[in-house]
């Protein structure tokens, strides 16, 4: 993985799909942009909101995190 920014967790939460117009979720430390997922409209998937780690919530899913592999990385989390 090419040098990538680093951002706070205050500056992910700003990159909701409502404050900025780009939709962002982090993933082990990876920033993900996900803003042209169907499935990330207005900044949320099912019960999942984006500009957030979500980490902690990947074993509840119905996918594994090889999803974050459709995603161009765009920062790392501080």
């Amino acid at each position: 993985m090419t040098e990538l920014p680093e951002y706070t967790k205050q500056q992910l939460a700003l990159r909701n799909g409502q404050d900025k117009p780009e939709i962002w979720v982090a993933y082990r430390g990876v920033i993900y942009d996900v803003t042209d997922s169907r499935l990330w409209r207005n900044g949320k998937h099912y019960e999942h909101w984006a500009g957030q780690d979500l980490t902690d919530e990947l074993p509840d899913a119905p996918h594994s995190h090889e999803v974050f592999e459709r995603f161009k990385a765009v920062a790392r989390l501080k």
